[in-house]
């Protein structure tokens, strides 16, 4: 991490205790999110970080947000709250007002491509939390779009990313080696992966994919395998499920087209990840990702659930060696921005001016 910049407040000599509340699982649990590694960033630059919770039961997980919340109300001047939809949302919520009761400033980061959609039908709670925030902030133009009427202060910082581990190369041509890095979730439409690759097999394509990620439990991991068996695929697809974040560079390397088949985005950290590796990309347009790429620019946009538009688009870039190393090469200059050397202060200095502003 030679990278980081240490970020002083000029009115903080000592940086101040920070609370973490979201989900804060262990590292074991194979789940490894970009706010994990903003706790463990900003305590490599001297800030006193709390996090909660790492339960996973989850009635433990509220009580032991809203006891470290009392319990350590000494220990930090700011409390951070991860925001996502369904019961997500009252965990945020609950830990919201008590932060209100005993006078500790918060600020919330709102994810997930479903929270808009939440909104419309939970829309007092939400502006109510909203309103008790100190700020607000979000890695997506989208979703500080979504909530502009609510909010007309929302914050963008990006999802961050870590460019210089990347294994960049251009795909000056690219071959049917496909990609697929996402959770094993119905969100994150695996399906359309497998419905993809049949397509191009059929065209006679020598195409293989990679579906790189944790299960999450919900029958879509079985029944992605299952399809792929109905639909005579099943010998060249490579599920690999989780592994170490450390490794995914290595296995982006080993494909030229990354598919993002999702039917909910905000800024997807694994998307921009394979930017920074050369991948073409070609994604779903839902969210927030039409405001982080560039239709025809850095990648292919297609409509969800489609599989025919986004093979049709595998096939252009497998027949236009211009397009594949134009998508290519921009891919790698839209993620320079991402990398934490330049989020990370972005995250110390809100917290700092939202400190100095509660101690004025």
């Amino acid at each position: 991490m030679s990278d980081r910049k240490n970020y002083t407040h000029p009115s903080i000599a000592i940086k101040p205790g920070i609370l973490m509340i979201g989900n804060h699982l262990p590292v074991s649990s194979g789940n490894i999110n970009v706010w994990h590694y903003l706790a463990e960033r900003l305590r490599l630059n001297n800030w006193e970080i709390i996090t909660t919770s790492s339960k996973t039961d989850k009635f433990m997980r509220l009580l032991d947000m809203l006891t470290t919340i009392w319990r350590r109300r000494k220990d930090y001047s700011l409390a951070q709250i991860d925001v996502f939809r369904g019961q997500a949302f009252v965990y945020a919520y609950l830990s919201g007002q008590l932060l209100s009761l005993i006078g500790k400033p918060f600020v919330l980061t709102l994810h997930g491509g479903g929270l808009p959609e939440f909104f419309q039908k939970y829309p007092k709670p939400i502006r109510h939390l909203f309103s008790n925030a100190a700020e607000i902030v979000t890695p997506s133009g989208y979703m500080r779009e979504a909530f502009r009427s609510v909010r007309a202060d929302i914050r963008l910082i990006s999802n961050p990313i870590e460019v210089t581990s990347a294994r960049f190369r251009v795909r000056e041509t690219a071959a049917a080696n496909l990609i697929w890095v996402r959770a094993f979730h119905s969100v994150y439409n695996p399906q359309m992966a497998v419905r993809v690759l049949k397509v191009l097999v059929d065209h006679g394509f020598d195409a293989h994919l990679i579906m790189l990620g944790p299960n999450k439990g919900d029958g879509s991991q079985a029944e992605t395998l299952q399809l792929a068996k109905n639909l005579n695929v099943d010998q060249v697809i490579h599920v690999v499920g989780g592994v170490p974040h450390e490794q995914i560079p290595d296995w982006l390397d080993k494909a030229d087209i990354f598919i993002n088949t999702t039917n909910y985005d905000t800024a997807p950290r694994s998307v921009l990840e394979a930017m920074a590796n050369g991948l073409c990309v070609v994604s779903t347009n839902v969210g927030g990702i039409p405001f982080l790429l560039k239709d025809e620019v850095d990648c292919l946009l297609v409509a969800p659930n489609d599989h025919e538009a986004m093979a049709n688009a595998i096939m252009r870039i497998l027949a236009e060696p211009q397009l594949s190393e134009k998508l290519s090469a921009n891919a790698r200059k839209s993620t320079e921005e991402f990398d934490w050397s330049t989020i990370l202060p972005q995250w110390e200095k809100l917290f700092a001016e939202v400190i100095e502003k509660e101690t004025d």
